[in-house]
């Protein structure tokens, strides 16, 4: 009886040093989360805005109309009504993208089904947001806090930081479309687009707290907290993303999002220019009679 106790205090001292070393280490960590760097991003509605529109035009750049090209059409948008979007970015811009798509390939599109030699029906089968986070390290919790709560007299512990080496955050954007054509008064089927779909991304790393590095497809190379860096590819795609960055840089694509003046403006821009200069010369402009054509003078 009289030898244990030295034994309960050598115990008590060793609970004691062990508790120290862990409040001492805990205090370590938290230093050196906030002395390695620090980086957010407090809103991502910009971010979702352009992953969805990105994914829409990449998708839309797919379908090819030519087949319908000089052809009286009416796009029939029955089955690309959704509930609008707080993103400002659903079927509305859907099937603007649509319509130009159209335009461009010659299509003369009507407003009225009665007025179209064709009906081309659109559909689409997806247009969302996916987004995941990876913590390399003991993410944020506040178990400990919310444990030390049911004891009475006891201060409450403050939660625990996250404390990570690295972080990322990824969302994904993804449209699919499709669209088919039939002859309006027969009923019979005159094209089919096929499936075509795509998908953006857009990826933010923190490296040590320091970031974010930012990539994807919404972004033109790497930018680190919201600035590109010049002359560095760091960070760089995948191959797993190699089909979508051939199909941004491809004709099609650049076609679709580039201003460009069509042929049949072209060409009524010459005329009007050249009958124009016909008149400041003292010509009349070219009159057509029985085939024939006749320059009128003053």
């Amino acid at each position: 009886m009289v030898g244990s106790a030295p034994s309960n205090a050598r115990a008590g001292t060793s609970l004691n040093l062990k508790a120290c070393w862990w409040c001492l280490l805990y205090v370590q960590l938290c230093l050196l989360a906030f002395t390695l760097g620090c980086g957010a991003t407090k809103s991502h509605t910009a971010t979702e805005q352009l992953l969805i529109s990105d994914a829409v035009d990449a998708t839309v750049a797919q379908l090819d109309f030519s087949p319908l090209s000089k052809k009286t059409v009416f796009l029939d948008t029955t089955y690309l009504k959704t509930q609008k979007s707080p993103l400002l970015i659903d079927s509305d811009y859907v099937i603007s993208s649509l319509r130009q798509q159209m335009v461009g390939a010659g299509v003369l599109l009507v407003e009225g089904r009665e007025e179209a030699d064709i009906i081309a029906e659109a559909r689409m089968g997806a247009l969302g947001l996916d987004s995941h986070t990876v913590t390399y390290g003991v993410p944020a919790n506040n178990a400990i806090s919310s444990a030390s709560s049911v004891f009475t007299n006891t201060p409450l512990l403050p939660a625990l930081p996250e404390m990570s080496i690295a972080r990322r955050e990824a969302k994904l954007g993804a449209a699919k479309l499709a669209v088919f054509a039939y002859e309006r008064e027969t009923r019979l089927p005159y094209w089919q687009s096929g499936i075509a779909k795509s998908s953006s991304n857009a990826k933010d790393t923190w490296l040590l707290g320091a970031g974010p590095w930012q990539r994807g497809t919404i972004y033109e190379g790497t930018r680190f907290a919201g600035a590109k860096i010049e002359g560095t590819q760091l960070l760089s795609s995948k191959e797993r993303n190699l089909s979508e960055r051939e199909l941004r840089n491809s004709q099609a694509f650049g076609a679709y999002r580039q201003e460009r003046l069509f042929e049949a403006a072209k060409q009524g821009a010459e005329e009007t220019e050249k009958a124009e200069t016909e008149i400041a010369e003292g010509e009349s402009p070219v009159v057509l009679t029985g085939g024939e054509e006749k320059v009128e003078t003053p």
